[in-house]
């Protein structure tokens, strides 16, 4: 059933066997629909951000460093324990059952409802985005799309209600959005990473260094250039290089999940680290630190690198603009898919009620699950294009987004850590650093959210109202929990 090492038997494990044992059985209906190549191409489409490479330009000749550091103590160490945690629980839910089964259902639960919360901010721009992407994309005369509040409320409408559709229909027709997205986005790299080599081929010098390596100016004594450094290691850490264990939340739709999860991490971690580390290389070969667009960096190379071509370098900048809107869609696609299997656990285990566990009659998605959530999504995001109080807030939200997103991670990487032999994995030293590792980083994150080291109008009143949120936020799935413990107490 799972790849646990043997250990004394006792009534934790047994109880944790028994639990794995329901979790397998509810799982039993769905459809195997991922395989490894579905699973890789899902891991790069999630985790590769298109902005990361403009943000990490931001550093100069030091961006391999923070890259190599972010890697060392965030990616690998995430990389590590997802592996660990999936082969002995390669359960649908993913991090919500291993925190459960390695904590207690509290802990389960209040880390599905930040991660929940996290992708309803996430996809309430998916409208937005798209729109003013796809205004690029068609020229001048399309610019009016991303200033028109109704094109905007319309064309959001339609986009959820596809991707509602998509994962109504199931993973069979979801992972073709979702491979195509990943081989948008690579073919997109591949283009941008090949542009410096392709100028230097034509005689057209570039500075293209893409393995040089400058270590930067830490000193204490510059306490604005460290504070920027630390704030953009922490971005790349958290912002770029997360997502790993976010597939893992449908590993009761995998073909043979306990196995093909780890190893499309394994497969997938070298390509998406040379992806951003070329990619921030071919940035930095056609655009000073100073000039990068951290909106659109990689149309921003492209129109510089394509501008000798004429009249071509419009089209091919339209075309790649037009691959990350499907790169885009297939993440937002992702996310709905996903987010919608937590509460669906959850009302497995009778947090919640059991109206979010039914299932499609011929498709067995769980469609009232998946409504909720695009609902959700669609209401913050007509939200974050109404009035100006409506954009502040949402604004707020966007950024404790972030903080909900680490506070997971924390839980991650403290199983290792503190609940290694109630789930009877072996833990060694180096997993255990790596957890550390991982810990530390995410605290940091939070830490510099909550009190920025960028510029901000007022920090105590920034600081202040993240706080709040995120406390109010967490306050209610408190109260969630604890209504749906009442009601299953109540129920036996």
């Amino acid at each position: 059933m799972t790849d646990r090492p043997a250990a004394e038997p006792d009534r934790a494990l047994a109880a944790l066997d028994r639990a794995e044992h329901r979790v397998e059985e509810r799982s039993a209906v769905f459809r195997k629909e991922l395989g490894l190549l579905d699973l890789v191409l899902t891991q790069i489409v999630f985790v590769v951000g298109t902005i990361w490479v403009g943000t990490a330009a931001k550093l100069g000749p030091t961006q391999l460093f923070f890259w190599l550091l972010a890697i060392l103590t965030f990616y690998l160490p995430l990389a590590a324990v997802v592996i660990h945690l999936n082969r002995l629980m390669p359960l649908e839910g993913g991090l919500y059952q291993w925190a459960k089964l390695g904590f207690n259902d509290f802990v389960g639960f209040m880390v599905a409802w930040d991660l929940w919360i996290f992708a309803i901010l996430v996809m309430s721009g998916i409208g937005l985005t798209v729109v003013t992407n796809l205004s690029y994309a068609l020229g001048p005369g399309a610019r009016w799309m991303a200033h028109s509040g109704g094109f905007v409320t319309g064309f959001s409408c339609l986009l959820v209600g596809a991707l509602v559709w998509v994962a109504t229909r199931g993973l069979g027709i979801g992972k073709w959005v979702h491979n195509a997205g990943g081989v948008l986005l690579m073919l997109t790299f591949l283009t941008l990473i090949a542009l410096p080599i392709v100028s230097l081929l034509r005689g057209r010098p570039v500075a293209y260094h893409p393995f040089a390596f400058a270590l930067p100016s830490l000193s204490f004594s510059t306490p604005g250039l460290f504070s920027k450094h630390l704030n953009i290691f922490s971005k790349l850490a958290l912002g770029a290089l997360t997502g790993f264990e976010y597939v893992a939340i449908l590993a009761g739709e995998c073909r043979t999940p306990a196995r093909n999860i780890g190893r499309s991490v394994i497969i997938a971690a070298p390509i998406i680290a040379l992806m951003f580390i070329l990619g921030t290389a071919s940035v930095l070969a056609f655009v000073r630190p100073d000039e990068v667009d951290l909106i659109g960096p990689i149309a921003q190379v492209l129109s510089r690198g394509f501008a000798p071509f004429g009249a071509v370098a419009s089209t091919i900048v339209s075309l790649a603009i037009l691959a990350l809107i499907g790169r885009l869609v297939a993440l937002m696609s992702i996310y709905l898919t996903a987010n919608a299997r937590l509460p669906m656990v959850a009302g497995w285990d009778d947090l919640l009620p059991a109206w979010f566990t039914r299932l499609h009659a011929r498709y067995q998605t769980p469609v009232n699950s998946i409504l909720v959530v695009g609902a959700a999504a669609l209401a913050f995001g007509l939200l974050g294009i109404s009035g100006v109080g409506m954009q502040e807030a949402f604004q707020l939200l966007d950024n404790a987004a972030g903080i909900f997103y680490a506070l997971t991670y924390v839980v991650l990487f403290a199983i290792p850590l503190f609940a290694a032999g109630r789930i009877g994995l072996r833990a060694p030293l180096w997993l255990r650093v790596a957890s550390a590792s991982g810990v530390l980083v995410s605290l940091l994150y939070i830490a510099l959210t909550i009190v920025p080291i960028v510029e901000v109008e007022n920090r105590v009143v920034f600081a202040a109202k993240l706080i709040g949120v995120s406390l109010v936020l967490n306050l209610a799935g408190v109260a969630v929990f604890l209504a749906g413990r009442r009601r299953r107490r109540d129920a036996a």
